[in-house]
């Protein structure tokens, strides 16, 4: 068995997922690869963000195509078992697999790195392919279009995980990538003996293929590409399914389904699929807690490292999306391969590549809560961020003065925002307030779960704050006025009754035991002044 020709570990991995209890069938991609299969020489290359699903789904390719063993027992009961061409392609190829985010022992350069897949690979072809002649200095394509002018029918399926990986390590230089290129170039392009290549990564590919370089693969990007949309991240009707096993196995659910979407959701495909985070559904789900999954590796994952040489640039923006509000940008997904963003749009797309914005109809957002607290850590970790780190480190004061109905203290914090010249400052409608308002109440999301224009009563009210981790802290219903007055907004409150939101249905017993307060937050353009109001709407309930 070859370390990386015909190796039974992707047999392995696939069959013990496919074991878990929140195992999602998604095999169906293996018919979107039949026909590629039959018609040779096909390049694929598939790029999402972390986390969404792509070795899993490089070891299940691996697995139902290899001839290594038998697979039928893991494939007959899952849906690709249905598709009439399964029993030609099930195990009948010869496939090399190769993870390319695994180092060698103590690895300190690119020489290193590359020999290790060299040479592991070349022994693997001499043990398969004994009456082959190999010499010690031969490439491994040259070997593998030994092996096919020998034998036409031996034509490789490749599966190559993680293509990028290198491109985000320390010991890598920019002579190393090229050279790296060079080798993917050498061992794919044109070549007789590739039957599928079948590529994975976050960076896009094709910026790499520069003339006529590389240019054999077909990219899809969540993006820009409709095919293999369904196939990667959990689709609603797929977290449904596993909400319902989890209230079934689970002895005391603590998880609800709007939960889940307001954690985990926020991606969306070219055809307006919603997408969920695989990995952080199925943790959440194992675990019964809510929380944050999203894991860092290195500093492509850190959000400070892609607005770092820009800050002036995207930083009233970032107030907009922390706010809940898209913006517009030219998405380039070609602009992660840079590791100096400079201009705006480059700097979101590289955050849209990795996971960290969503992008639709050509604005980008925060997806959901899991992301919107690490863009909170960061904007109460970063002082250069200016304006806005000040008033998000103001926002403790902000919570506990609300809370206290203090409300010399929120004018004041919301007038210490307003001499800072916060550029959205110019209050030209509730929107730009309500984007400061988030600032100044950034806090509140370690506790709170921040709704902005929920529906509540009769109408839509700007902000609820619902206290989903201690159903016994206040609840807070907070609604913003332009040139009215806080009393205007508290009536508003009051009269199209938003405090219903707090409510469990008829019969139901209440969900919020705590006091309910509303909060009037209101700007005069005149004057430039704030003011603030806080009324009791209920008190704290006694215990059943």
């Amino acid at each position: 068995m070859g370390f990386f020709l015909n190796n039974a570990t992707a047999y392995t991995l696939y069959k013990d997922e496919t074991k878990k209890p929140y195992f999602v069938d998604k095999t169906l991609l293996l018919e979107e690869l039949f026909p590629f299969m039959e018609q040779g020489s096909s390049y694929i290359c598939i790029t999402r963000p972390r986390r969404f699903g792509k070795t899993v789904m490089a070891d299940m390719i691996a697995a139902f195509f290899s001839n290594a063993c038998d697979a039928s027992s893991v494939f007959a009961s899952l849906s690709i078992a249905g598709s009439p061409l399964y029993g030609r392609h099930q195990n009948q190829y010869p496939v090399i697999h190769i993870a390319f985010n695994e180092l060698p022992r103590r690895c300190q350069n690119y020489e290193q790195y590359i020999a290790r897949i060299e040479d592991k690979l070349t022994d693997d072809l001499a043990a398969a392919y004994p009456e082959i002649e190999i010499h010690a200095e031969d490439a491994v394509w040259d070997i593998l279009k030994n092996i096919w002018l020998a034998d036409s029918s031996a034509r490789f399926l490749f599966v190559l995980d993680e293509w990028d990986y290198i491109f985000h390590r320390d010991f890598v230089t920019e002579k190393d990538k090229q050279l790296y290129l060079e080798f993917l170039n050498n061992l794919l392009k044109g070549k007789p003996y590739v039957r599928l290549a079948y590529m994975t990564g976050i960076l896009p590919i094709a910026k790499y293929s520069s003339g006529s370089e590389r240019n054999m693969f077909s990219e899809y990007t969540l993006a820009t590409k409709e095919k293999f949309c369904d196939c990667f991240g959990f689709t609603e009707t797929e977290v449904d399914e596993l909400y319902q096993r989890y209230r079934k196995c689970t002895e005391k659910p603590r998880i609800s389904r709007e939960g889940l979407r307001l954690w985990y959701d926020g991606y969306q495909t070219l055809t307006g699929q919603r997408i969920y985070n695989p990995r952080s559904v199925v943790c959440a789900l194992q675990d019964n807690q809510l929380c944050n999954y999203w894991t860092s590796s290195g500093p492509y994952d850190e959000i400070f490292y892609y607005i770092q040489n820009n800050v002036a640039d995207v930083r009233d923006d970032l107030v907009r999306m922390i706010s809940g509000n898209k913006v517009s940008a030219k998405v380039q997904e070609y602009a992660a391969t840079s590791m100096r963003l400079l201009t705006r749009d480059e700097i979101f797309s590289a955050m849209v590549v990795y996971g960290f914005l969503s992008y639709e109809d050509g604005r980008v957002s925060i997806p959901n809560k899991e992301l919107m607290d690490k863009f909170a850590d960061m904007l109460q970790k970063e002082p250069s961020l200016g304006y806005v780190y000040q008033l998000a480190r103001a926002s403790e004061r902000m919570l506990e003065a609300t809370k206290n109905k203090d409300t010399d203290t929120m004018q004041e914090i919301l007038e210490y925002a307003h001499d800072t010249e916060v550029p959205l400052l110019s209050y030209n409608n509730e929107a730009e307030l309500a984007a400061v308002v988030n600032l100044v109440y950034l806090s509140a999301r370690d506790s709170y779960r921040m709704e902005r224009e929920d529906r509540a009563g009769i109408g839509y009210t700007d902000f609820i704050f619902y206290p989903d981790q201690n159903p016994a802290e206040d609840g807070i219903i907070l609604e913003l006025k332009v040139d009215h007055t806080p009393e205007d907004a508290i009536r508003q409150i009051k009269e199209r009754r938003y405090a219903l939101r707090f409510q469990g249905r008829p019969g139901e017993r209440a969900r919020y035991t705590g006091r309910i307060l509303a909060v009037g937050i209101a700007y005069d353009r005149k004057t430039k002044k704030h003011r603030c109001q806080v009324e009791v709407l209920r008190e704290k309930q006694a215990k059943a």
